[in-house]
């Protein structure tokens, strides 16, 4: 699954190499951390298989931390780390069996289904006492309501990823991704949850409605949307935008201040409509193999210095209250990645939904992606492309076969 904004890309890489501590890994200061606690598994050959999103953590460019290499440094423990682009294919994996995660991050409402089915392992939070640089607002949350199972990554909202220069019109409302004007210009999620989010907020629907009828009727809101998405994406909407290969597509805010910083010509804009408004958290499977390097590892990631080098890679917002003090003001004031109580206020953060009405979302998801849907004016030249190439194969064909006749 509370998955930047500098108005150009300028101003993003001074904040990140000179208002922020520039962490280069031969720079991380070992007597900034308690080497007693951090030195325990440092002998033993041990190695914690990690689970992240996509794009979701500093890798040590920009002069920031490397946050994996560093841990090893600091530790001695080996990181193996891999990437999933949606809280189904991560739930999916982990049902399924035949992997060992130490450490995942999930959103909110992926956790809470989780903590449900007995898929996680309750934190000793004695061995990760940098949970207490957390912030308040994020202690009592409702998908981890005893706060045993979770500590937050990030935060953040959705919104619309625009290209300013592809798009005339006013972008306020989710609706521009049902115009027909942008036609095969139009990304839109590839998960279930997020793509009917949107269609609830069009509707005037809670993002956790359980009514079958309302989300039926969004299933068919989001049918009709069909014909003119170019794509439905997750991680590939940073080339698509980047590039200018689609003009307009909704995604998550700590992603757009990225693509702006890659791409001054993008906007983002959250809805008149509302919005899902997101956390992401560290959280330990059940039956992890190294449970208390897993807790050393999310001990690291809260660690203020190392939160706040991670944050300001990544771009979203952060629930660390020592790496948000770290933080340059005018990121701390960005409208993107700390919007304001207004804009909050029209948010809903998703809840875990019953069995029923997650398997009924899931029937409704894969109607729509089979669904043939109608062929739209932009999709015209294609078909037609495509017709006259057939035509002219079935005419070659016809006339080989006639000359071979004559002979």
């Amino acid at each position: 699954m509370f998955k930047k904004v500098l108005s150009l890309a300028a101003a993003l890489c001074m904040i990140a190499t000179m208002a922020m501590p520039t962490l280069a890994v031969e720079e991380l200061n070992p007597e900034d951390f308690d080497m007693e606690y951090y030195s325990r598994f440092k002998d033993d050959g041990i190695s914690i298989n990690v689970y992240n999103w996509g794009e979701y953590i500093s890798i040590g460019e920009d002069g920031l931390l490397d946050v994996n290499q560093a841990f090893t440094d600091l530790t001695g423990i080996e990181v193996n780390y891999t990437t999933f682009d949606t809280n189904e294919s991560l739930y999916a994996k982990l049902k399924s069996g035949g992997t060992n995660y130490d450490v995942i991050i999930p959103s909110d409402y992926m956790i809470a289904r989780m903590i449900e089915e007995d898929m996680l392992e309750k934190l000793d939070f004695s061995n990760i006492p940098a949970s207490e640089n957390t912030m308040e607002r994020f202690r009592d949350v409702s998908y981890d309501p005893t706060g045993e199972y979770s500590v937050p990554y990030t935060w953040g909202t959705v919104g619309i990823i625009y290209n300013t220069t592809m798009v005339d019109k006013t972008v306020d409302s989710w609706e521009i991704l049902w115009d027909e004007d942008y036609a095969g210009n139009i990304l839109m999620f590839s998960n279930p949850r997020d793509a009917f989010g949107i269609a609830q907020k069009m509707l005037g629907y809670s993002q956790n409605t359980e009514d079958p009828d309302e989300l039926r009727e969004c299933a068919d809101l989001l049918k009709e949307q069909k014909p003119v998405v170019q794509a439905y994406v997750m991680d590939q909407i940073f080339d698509k935008m980047g590039s200018g290969e689609a003009a307009v597509g909704p995604y998550y805010a700590g992603d757009a201040v990225t693509m702006i910083a890659d791409n001054p010509d993008l906007d983002f804009v959250v809805p008149k409509e509302g919005t899902n408004v997101f956390i992401d958290a560290m959280c330990i499977p059940k039956g992890a193999p190294q449970k208390e390097a897993a807790e050393m590892y999310i001990n690291f990631l809260s660690e203020g210095i190392v939160a706040a080098d991670n944050i300001t890679y990544i771009g979203y917002s952060s629930p660390n209250q020592a790496a948000y003090d770290l933080l340059d003001e005018e990121v701390r004031n960005s409208p993107i990645s700390y919007p304001s109580d207004e804009i909050l206020a029209r948010s809903e953060q998703f809840l875990n939904l019953s069995t029923e009405t997650n398997q009924l979302m899931d029937e409704l998801w894969t109607e729509i992606l089979t669904d043939s849907g109608t062929v739209t004016t932009w999709m015209m030249p294609i078909v037609l492309i495509v017709l006259v190439v057939l035509a002219v194969i079935l005419v070659v064909l016809r006339l080989r076969k006639r000359k071979k006749e004559s002979y």
